[in-house]
């Protein structure tokens, strides 16, 4: 316990004095937001950018003619999807697409903890892509980089624990550490990124069952009961009792008892969505 305890006080001193090490976007995600932002761009300079990355470019056409977002016309070129999907949507997508580069390991001790919080983030974001489709003041784009990134303060907590061989062979006394830290991280690590504050609020609250969004539902909600939801029938999984109270779900017209996933005209984008991350079930 005492190790735990040290542990938790150095990573919030650290964060506090600005030397905790945070995961950085990838340069192609910085690059295509960077360039989103300049009020005269034309899809051409920012397929010029997407296309220096050959995998993400493939990743994007796919993605353009999914059952997701595809046309009436087949998208054969980067230019092409991007036109089509309009700058904000590409923007969103590009980030998704290649934060999986940001959940790989380098040590066997990591690799199992890392591929398991890729697999819960990736489901949350499709689960969050179907909901929000549902409710036209929240694209279905920014749902799903919303539930990507969740939990992404969980990342610091084990790039950290890596050095505390004791903690890393305590996989209940980690998961005490990542309940109490990963959201304020999170928050951390989304502010250093620049992100929009709806998307910085997503981190820091999507483990608040008492959140009750002013003009709901909201990101937040999305993303508080995608989360719930994908940890069912798991060791995480809420208790009935636990979720009467929360307004997320009534906001979102959904059924606590009942997961997205299961109603049957959503089992095919879900797996669509899943699919995007090279993830289908």
């Amino acid at each position: 316990m005492e190790q735990q305890e040290q542990f938790y006080i150095n990573i919030l001193e650290e964060l506090d004095n600005g030397t905790l090490v945070l995961p950085t976007l990838p340069e192609v995600a910085l690059r295509v937001r960077d360039v989103v932002d300049e009020p005269e761009v034309t899809a051409k300079q920012l397929s010029e950018i997407i296309t220096t990355d050959a995998a993400l470019s493939a990743r994007l056409i796919k993605v353009a003619n999914s059952a997701l977002y595809r046309g009436r016309i087949v998208t054969e070129t980067v230019q092409m999807a991007v036109s089509r999907l309009g700058l904000p949507m590409v923007r969103n997508l590009v980030i998704s697409l290649v934060m999986e580069q940001m959940f790989q390991s380098t040590s066997n001790r990591l690799d199992k903890r890392l591929h398991e919080l890729w697999e819960h983030s990736t489901d949350v974001a499709a689960r969050c892509q179907l909901i929000a489709a549902k409710h036209n003041n929240i694209k279905p784009d920014e749902a799903m980089l919303a539930g990507l990134i969740h939990d992404i303060g969980v990342l610091p907590i084990l790039m950290k624990a890596e050095d505390s061989p004791e903690l890393m062979q305590d996989p209940a006394a980690l998961d005490e550490v990542i309940e109490n830290l990963h959201t304020k991280l999170g928050k951390a690590i989304l502010e250093n990124w620049d992100f929009p504050k709806n998307l910085i609020t997503v981190a820091a609250e999507h483990e608040n069952l008492s959140w009750d969004s002013e003009n709901g539902p909201d990101l937040i909600d999305v993303v508080l009961v995608a989360n719930i939801q994908s940890y069912e029938s798991t060791r995480k999984e809420r208790a009935a009792s636990k979720l009467e109270g929360v307004k997320s779900f009534k906001k979102l017209g959904l059924d606590a008892g009942i997961t997205v996933v299961e109603l049957d005209e959503n089992s095919e984008e879900y797996q669509e969505a899943l699919a995007l991350f090279g993830m289908e079930k």
